[in-house]
């Protein structure tokens, strides 16, 4: 079994609920997984997306771990395109020293994924080209090495312990691994390009005073319940909203699993909707007990981010109390 799970939240707004209930709903699901003793819990950074209520993961970050006292915060991830460095290391220099020894920065390399969204925050995207001049800015900015501006100083983030991730998406396998830092892959579905980007990112792994040995962090939706049909229906809301969006170009907020009728769908989307719905771990806990193991020996994995959502919070939560009871 791998050893630590911890959770991955997107704040996904649901229909007939508002966009601040998704952040409020963010919030208790990081109190309910601290006390299922979840490793750590992380938010995301969206932008313009009618579905996802989390456009900046710094501040939501600072309200779970204000509500939550052992359980390690971070973000998974922020999109250093789209900032300055020296923002970025001042904001979580906060985090940090409002709660010390609890606060990861995971990292991503996208930028905004529309035109709109882009030049409403100054950034194109040739920008994710320079992520990797960006994170060595970023950590210089952290351990007090960077030299191009020797008069500025990221306070209070210089010198404070902040364990930085890489989300391994296009390139970002790559430089986590000239970097000597963890790495966040995924996802469980494409298991086989998973197991190649370990692959590499070990083998090209340059030891550093941050990470000395790789540390492989996997994502990936994972629904428990306790009959197959329950776990299924956990995926319906999140696969019928992927195929709404891949069809119609605007990703909506999720809607109830008895009102999602594959027979109304039009032939592409059903397939869409389909092919959402595959290749997730899903079942009864002594299932998802054995494909877990598999994964585990198939990546050796160090740790398993889960990024299940869905419409039905109640379904939600026992999804990881028994996930929890697994592990």
């Amino acid at each position: 079994m791998i050893r630590r799970i911890s959770i991955l939240d997107r704040s996904r707004t649901r229909e007939g609920h508002p966009a601040p209930q998704a952040l409020r709903d963010t919030v208790e699901l990081a109190r309910a997984a601290e006390e299922l003793g979840y490793h750590r819990f992380w938010v995301s950074e969206h932008h313009s997306v009618p579905g996802v209520a989390g456009s900046a993961p710094t501040v939501l970050a600072a309200a779970v771990a204000a509500a939550t006292r052992r359980i390690r915060v971070g973000t998974g991830g922020v999109m250093l395109p789209n900032h300055q460095p020296l923002v970025v290391a001042e904001q979580f220099g906060v985090l940090e020293a409002l709660f010390p020894g609890r606060i990861d920065m995971g990292l991503g390399r996208s930028v905004g994924f529309t035109n709109g969204i882009r030049r409403a925050l100054g950034r194109e995207l040739e920008e994710a080209d320079r992520f990797e001049e960006q994170l060595i800015e970023l950590l210089g900015w952290i351990d007090g090495t960077q030299s191009a501006h020797p008069e500025v100083h990221a306070r209070p983030a210089e010198g404070l312990p902040i364990p930085p991730f890489v989300l391994a998406t296009g390139e970002g396998a790559k430089v986590a691994a000239r970097a000597g830092l963890p790495m966040v892959v995924g996802d469980l579905r494409a298991r086989t390009k998973v197991g190649e980007v370990i692959e590499t990112y070990r083998k090209e792994f340059r030891p550093s005073a941050l990470s000395p040995e790789p540390y492989v962090v996997i994502s990936g939706t994972v629904a428990v319940a306790a009959t197959e049909e329950d776990a299924r229906r956990i995926l319906v809301p999140e696969a019928w909203s992927s195929a709404y969006s891949r069809t119609r170009g605007s990703f909506p907020p999720l809607r109830p699993a008895e009102e999602v009728d594959p027979s109304a769908m039009k032939p592409k989307e059903r397939e869409l909707y389909e092919d959402a719905l595959t290749g997730h771990i899903v079942g009864t806990e002594e299932r998802v007990a054995a494909e877990l193991d598999r994964v585990f020996e198939a990546t050796g994995a160090d740790e398993l981010l889960v990024t299940t959502s869905t419409y039905d919070r109640t379904a939600l939560l026992d999804c990881f109390r028994r996930l929890a009871r697994i592990a």
